[in-house]
């Protein structure tokens, strides 16, 4: 009956009564288990606590430390005169110059001999001795190798009898000659017997020319057991030991010999500056051309340009071009690998400055030239330049004259109009023809 037709609702004092129970109920429970609790897990809560405290407390000194020192060093700033950051540009300046300066042309070079020449045996023989040492340097006519000329002189003396033999017999036909023209212009013979003996004098002549061919031909024969140097230079590694036999046509190599004095580079340009070659090849003579070694630092020698080639290389766009060296101390060496610096022209009376001052914004260059003030201060403006040519230590340039003062550094922090601190000069520059010529340091 009661699920068929509802709760019903109950009255104040019934409610009433419910709620006390109820809280004194949760009351009783609380209290039992708070006073149940282990004492070990209430001291295990009350030490996590602590750490939580201790943590918080370092993390909040060290947020304080962290915003005070910034404070502190921005307050120092201006005691220090102004050198941080917020204080003027530290820099070193110099000064532009008038002076001269080299236009060149670098290139890669190869050292290539003038002459090089490989001797073969054009006879048969046996290796009697070798005169020549190792990388010696020898000199044109010097003796190099001898082979047996036994069987060629034996070959001459045949060859020098039978020469004997026919001019005999050939003194003896124009004698017969002689006697039969008398005879026919006494009528004492008939003609043809006159010129039959003409004929046999000829005949004889040539015989005896033959000879002569044949001993000449065993004389160069003979000669050639004397191998001696064609030209002077420097020869390689032995390459061939007395008592060994060689042959006539064969391809076994008895010396190579090098020409080393003068010696030549072949180098390439850059077809863009043939023209500026060709202009100055049309109004002097030579150019000088320089040959620096392989770190480009030392300079081994001082030629002269002696030819172009009569093309440019279509894969590379370059030219090449020879230049010749005397080469007296021997520095530079067949197939070594050089730097050559050809000597264009020379830009007299222009404006020079240090190479370090010079600054690029894309395609364009600049200064930042210097205003001084009072106490080594000053101020910075930008100035445009054009560079014409420059080395390691001086830029020539145009747009500017000389005993401009500029920065040389410091320059992360200058732009137009900013204030500068110049803490000194750098050593400045220096008459750039004459020093490359010193230094041996090449020029672009």
């Amino acid at each position: 009956m009661d699920q068929q037709q509802g709760s019903k609702p109950a009255d104040g004092p019934e409610l009433g009564e419910s709620f006390e129970a109820q809280t004194a109920s949760n009351l009783g429970t609380s209290f039992v288990e708070h006073n149940t609790t282990p004492p070990e897990h209430r001291k295990r809560r009350h030490l996590w606590i602590w750490i939580t405290l201790a943590i918080l407390l370092i993390a909040a000194f060290i947020v304080y430390r962290s915003r005070k020192e910034p404070a502190a060093g921005a307050a120092k700033a201006p005691a220090a005169g102004g050198r941080g950051q917020n204080g003027p540009a530290a820099i070193t300046v110099a000064q532009s110059k008038t002076g001269n300066m080299n236009i060149y042309v670098d290139a890669l070079g190869t050292v290539t001999p003038t002459n090089t020449v490989t001797i073969y045996s054009q006879i048969t023989g046996r290796v009697m001795a070798v005169h020549y040492r190792e990388g010696q340097l020898v000199h044109k006519g010097d003796a190099l190798v001898e082979i047996d000329p036994r069987p060629y002189e034996a070959a001459l003396t045949q060859a020098l009898g039978t020469l004997k033999h026919d001019q005999g017999v050939l003194a003896e036909a124009r004698i017969d000659y002689a006697r039969y023209k008398d005879a026919f212009a006494r009528n004492a013979i008939a003609r043809q017997q006159v010129e039959d003996q003409e004929q046999t004098v000829l005949q004889y002549e040539g015989t005896v020319q033959a000879d002569e061919g044949t001993v000449e031909s065993d004389r160069v024969q003979l000669s050639y057991c004397h191998i001696v140097a064609p030209i002077t230079g420097r020869v390689g590694l032995r390459l061939v030991d007395p008592g060994n036999t060689i042959f006539s046509g064969s391809s076994s190599t008895l010396v190579v010999i090098t020409q080393v004095q003068p010696i030549t580079v072949v180098f390439n340009v850059s077809e863009d500056d043939l023209p500026s070659v060709q202009a100055q090849l049309h109004g002097r003579s030579e150019l000088a051309v320089d040959a620096f070694d392989r770190s480009n630092d030392n300079r081994l020698d001082i030629g002269k340009l002696t030819s172009l080639n009569n093309q440019i290389d279509t894969t590379t766009g370059t030219v090449k071009f020879r230049a010749s060296f005397p080469n007296a101390q021997s520095q530079l060496y067949p197939n070594q690998f050089v730097n050559a610096r050809l000597h264009v022209r020379t830009l007299q009376n222009t404006t020079l400055i240090p190479s370090a001052a010079v600054q690029h914004n894309g395609t364009a260059s600049f200064v930042y030239a210097v205003k001084s003030g009072p106490n080594s201060s000053g101020t910075v403006a930008v100035q445009p330049i054009t560079v014409l040519t420059s080395d390691d230590t001086n830029t020539a340039v145009q747009g500017i004259g000389p005993n401009l003062t500029m920065a040389t550094s410091g320059f992360d922090r200058l732009e137009g109009g900013t204030k500068v601190q110049i803490n000194g000069s750098s050593s400045g520059t220096k008459n750039s023809a004459n020093a490359g010529a010193q230094t041996g340091t090449p020029g672009k």
